[in-house]
Order: C-alpha cells, then sequence, then structure tokens
C-alpha cells in the first residue's frame, strides 16, 4: 500500500498541537486549582503530577489494544480531548460553586482524564505511522521533536499571550480549538485519500464537536459569570483577570458596601477600611521623626497613599505594585477613586521592565481648598509621587543608594511562595539596608487569632533580619482580629520600652484620621497571655518558606 505523501507532515504537526495544547490544558486544570484552593505550588504539583500518572497508564493500555481501525481511535481521542479539555474549567468551577462536597471528584474526573488523553495520542499516531509503512526510524525523532517544541511554544504563548488576555474558561476552548482544527485537517485528508470509509458519519462527528466547543467559547464567559456570582453575597460589579491575579469588585448598594477580591481573598471593605488602613499608616508615620520619604509596597488600591497624602511633611512617596492593571483600576474606577480620593491623579505612573527602575520625574500631587476670605481655589503641593508596577524584591535589589524614612508594607497574606518570598528574612534584609537612620517599618501581619503561627513567623523573621518590633493588632470587623507590626533596625530608634514610652507620649496626631486615635493605638499594642508565644518558631526564608506551611496547615483553625 503506497503512503500518503502528507500523512508523516500531518501527524508531525498533529504532534506539535498536542504537545502545545497538552502543556497549556495542564497549566490551565492546575491554575484554576490554585484560583480556588491556593496554595499554587502543591496545586500545581499534584495536578501535573496526576495528569503525567495519566500520561503513563494510558501508555500501557494502549499497548494492549489490536491495530485495528486506528485512524477510528485517534479519531475518537481527539473528539472526546476536545471535549473534556474546553469544558474542563467550566465544569470543575461549576461544581466548586455548586458541589461543594463533590468538588474533588468532578475535579480529578476531568485532570486524570485529560492526561489520560494525552498520553494516549501519541502512542496511537506512532502506530498509524508504522501502519502505514512510514518509515519509523526516520519519524521517530521527527515526532518526539515536535512534541516537545510544541510545548515549548505552547508554554511561551500561555504566558505571553493567554494568560494576560483571556479567562481560563476561554483559554480551554481556544486550546482545545486549535488541537482539533490540526485534527480536523488530518481527519479530512484521511477521507480524501481513501483511508477512512464511513465519511458521512465522521463528518458528523467531526461538525458536531465543532459545534459543541462553538457553543461553549460564545457562552463560556456567561456560564463563568453564573457560577462566579455565587462565591460572592454581593453582586459582582467588575471582573478581571490579570496576568498575574483574579480581581473582582462586588457592590451591595443597601449597605453602600465595595469590596475587593483578589483571587478569592477579600482585600477590603468599603465600610472599615478605613480602620485598617488607620492602623497600617498613622501609627508608623506618628513614631517616625520628621518623614520625608516614604514608600509603600503593595497597596495597589491606593488606600494606604491616600492616608499618606494626608501628611505635608512628606516631599516624595513612591509606591510599588507588581500588577499594573490593579493600578489602573484603583486610578479609573469610580468606585475606587471614590474610595481612594484619586490618590492617583497626579501621580507619575510607569511600568518598569525588570533592571529598569530608576525614577522618572514624578508629578508633585497638589491639594485644592477654598479659602474662606477670597472665595478662591488655592493649590497646596503635598508631595511628590512615583507609582513602579514591579515585583517588590526586584524593585528593593536594584534601588542601589535609595533610602527612606517610612516604609509601609500592604502584601496581600502569604499564601503561596511568591508572596511568601515577600515575607523572608532576605527580603527584610535587603530592605534595612535602604532605611535612613531612624526609619520605620509597618507591615500588614495577617490575624494574631485565626493565624496565630503565620503573624508570629512575621514577627521571628523580623528580628532575625535585625529588627526591633512591636506587635499590634485591632478588630477589623470584615477581617476578624488584626495584626500588624511596627518594626526599625536595631542599630537605631531605640529599644522597645523607649518606642513604647514615645507611643505612650504622643496626644493628637498631626493629620485628621478616619477612626484611630491616640489611646486606642496604644492599645492596639497589647496582647494576652501567651498570644505572643509560637509554637513552630519558625523564621521564613526564599529556601525554607516555613511561614507559607504555617499559613496554610495552621492558618484560620482555633486551637
Amino acid at each position: 500500500m503506497k503512503t500518503p505523501r502528507l500523512l508523516p507532515i500531518l501527524l508531525a504537526f498533529c504532534m506539535f498541537s498536542t504537545g502545545a495544547s497538552g502543556l497549556v490544558n495542564e497549566y490551565v486544570l492546575a491554575t484554576i486549582t490554585t484560583y480556588i484552593l491556593g496554595n499554587s505550588i502543591e496545586q500545581f504539583s499534584i495536578v501535573i503530577a496526576s495528569m503525567m500518572l495519566m500520561m503513563g497508564i494510558s501508555g500501557f493500555v494502549q499497548s494492549q489494544m489490536s491495530d485495528n481501525n486506528l485512524i477510528y481511535k485517534f479519531i475518537g481521542v481527539e473528539v472526546v480531548m476536545a471535549v473534556l479539555g474546553g469544558f474542563a474549567p467550566l465544569a470543575i468551577y461549576g461544581a466548586f460553586a455548586y458541589f461543594d462536597y463533590n468538588f474533588a471528584v468532578v475535579h480529578y474526573f476531568f485532570v486524570l482524564s485529560v492526561g489520560f488523553l494525552i498520553g494516549f495520542e501519541i502512542p496511537i499516531v506512532m502506530r498509524i505511522i508504522n501502519q502505514q509503512n512510514i518509515s519509523l526510524k526516520t519519524n521517530l525523532a521527527i515526532v518526539y521533536a515536535m512534541d516537545y517544541v510544541g510545548a515549548f511554544v505552547g508554554a511561551i504563548i500561555w504566558v505571553k499571550v493567554l494568560l494576560k488576555f483571556y479567562p481560563l474558561t476561554e483559554i480551554s476552548f481556544i486550546v482545545a480549538g486549535f488541537n482539533f482544527a490540526i485534527a480536523l485537517i488530518t481527519v479530512t485528508y484521511f477521507m480524501f485519500t481513501g483511508l477512512i470509509k464511513h465519511r458521512v458519519t465522521t463528518a458528523i462527528v467531526m461538525l458536531m464537536t465543532v459545534l459543541i466547543l462553538l457553543t461553549g467559547y460564545l457562552n463560556n464567559r456567561d456560564i463563568s459569570d453564573l457560577f462566579e456570582q455565587r462565591f460572592y453575597d454581593d453582586p459582582i460589579i467588575h471582573k478581571t483577570t490579570t496576568k498575574y491575579q483574579h480581581i473582582v469588585l462586588t457592590q451591595n448598594k443597601q449597605l453602600g458596601d465595595i469590596r475587593l477580591y483578589i483571587n478569592g481573598n477579600t482585600q477590603f471593605s468599603s465600610l472599615d477600611e478605613k480602620r485598617y488602613h488607620d492602623l497600617l499608616v498613622h501609627p508608623v508615620m506618628s513614631i517616625a521623626h520628621m518623614p520625608e520619604h516614604a514608600l509603600i509596597l503593595g497597596g495597589g488600591d491606593g488606600l494606604a497613599l491616600r492616608e499618606l497624602l494626608k501628611y505635608k511633611k512628606l516631599k516624595s512617596i513612591t509606591l510599588v505594585d507588581l500588577d499594573p492593571d490593579m493600578i489602573k483600576l484603583a486610578s479609573e474606577n469610580p468606585h475606587l477613586t471614590k474610595l481612594n480620593k484619586n490618590a492617583f491623579q497626579d501621580a507619575r505612573l510607569h511600568v518598569s521592565p525588570p533592571g529598569n527602575v530608576n525614577s522618572v520625574n514624578a508629578k508633585g500631587v497638589y491639594l485644592e481648598s477654598e479659602d474662606l476670605l477670597t472665595k478662591k481655589i488655592q493649590s497646596e503641593w503635598v508631595a511628590t509621587v512615583d507609582v513602579y508596577s514591579i515585583d517588590a524584591d526586584q524593585f528593593i535589589r536594584t534601588k542601589n543608594g535609595q533610602r527612606w524614612d517610612v516604609v509601609i508594607i500592604d502584601f496581600p497574606d502569604p499564601s503561596s511562595v511568591e508572596l511568601s518570598k515577600l515575607y523572608s528574612k532576605q527580603f527584610y534584609r535587603k530592605l534595612r539596608t535602604h532605611l535612613s537612620n531612624n526609619a520605620f517599618v509597618s507591615i500588614q501581619s495577617t490575624s494574631p487569632y485565626h493565624a496565630k503561627e503565620s503573624f508570629l513567623a512575621i514577627g521571628n523573621t523580623l528580628k532575625s533580619a535585625g529588627f526591633n518590633i512591636l506587635p499590634y493588632r485591632q478588630n477589623i470587623p470584615s477581617f476578624g482580629d488584626w495584626g500588624f507590626h511596627l518594626a526599625w533596625p536595631s542599630a537605631s530608634g531605640g529599644s522597645e520600652k523607649e518606642i513604647k514610652n514615645n507611643l505612650k507620649a504622643i496626644e493628637k496626631f498631626s493629620v485628621d484620621t478616619d477612626y484611630v486615635t491616640p489611646e486606642l493605638m496604644l492599645a492596639s499594642f497589647a496582647f494576652g497571655k501567651g498570644e505572643l508565644t509560637s509554637k513552630t518558631h519558625c523564621v521564613n526564608t526564599v529556601m525554607f518558606p516555613c511561614l507559607l506551611t504555617n499559613y496554610t496547615n495552621y492558618g484560620w483553625r482555633v486551637d
């Protein structure tokens, strides 16, 4: 039997698409699991390992299969893989929204099934090559090379394009559609060369699969919105998936409550965020001696910046937040600009690529007020605000010679290895080299009650990096008992006793606050018996992120 000339090329392209789509499928399923359950390293490891396990099992299973009707088996695998791969994120998301207790069953059904089918495709193609008298020795290297090249190309497209511009539920259909399109071309060639006899039946099956994928693609966002709304008590008014995170805004019109969520975790409620930001900003500003230069790490919502802008003595404020889309949202969304009082309006915004964090000429921020006698609007210069969209660790590492008098760290909780790195001993040591004499730092430090070991680990890590610390806490209704640390280099600033005495001496803040008072601030530094005693004695480092372990295993549990 004469071998169709284009068959080796088409099968090679099938391997390319399998490599590309297979790897992206693994990423999609691991990412959606991370969004739902958190702990990215654990979820990526388990999901990808499970899929690879099934790829190995499928290789054994196909070895027990006869060589009869290999092309039809190839078609069956492509059809089922396209449908399961395309609908997997929606099905997993729906299961988590509606069937809490059965979520794991649905989740691993798709993870294992997609992995099995990916592993099934390569051996079938190899056997078709052999059956069609194509030199296996000549084409074996090409088949595997195309699979590996496809995986590389798929990974690049995933990072640079798909993850940046499309939601996960849409990426899965794009990937499934691409892989199925290559298979469709190959099957069409099979028909024209006479390798497929049941042409009508095959055509109907392929057409139905195309229609199913197209229907899923066109409706995935509406279906996803329906599922996602079940995770939130209030209506979603905005949501976006950026390169770094999934951002959701909800609104309760009756209560006047705007809430921001990142990856499903509450970041603030407009009803009580002033409590949080008052405690984060004003204690450190009240104890710092004549600060002129302030740094905010995190705080892309602009709420900490809003509080800092109250201080006329500041000459410059630098804000560093990884996600430029978060900055854009906080700069443009009317709900957020109302809350942060247009804190970013006159700031110089720029996205800084790695290795290029040199400041450009930032704009001064002016506060406008009406003179009661002349009725004229007067503008008063407040500070130069420079906003960087870059990883905080990268920013600190490359800012040689820069010194700050006050640093406010407002990172999300250390729920992933990427975030845990920003609470590490190495990060705090680098930060210490950028502090001026008598500088002070305030750090949001999760809950001393619901995540006690994580809270204490942050304090232990600060001490190991050469800081003195004073932990403090306050009730934030949306979060419960919430903790912070006031820190300063141990070589300067005085002892803990001296700082406490300085705090006691404060009778009035130099700016108007919305919630905190000197009396409340002082009371916030009090803890009950045993509340500052750690069982794990964790010092968090980059290579041993015990803080992540504490947060994952001991967080949000009460003994």
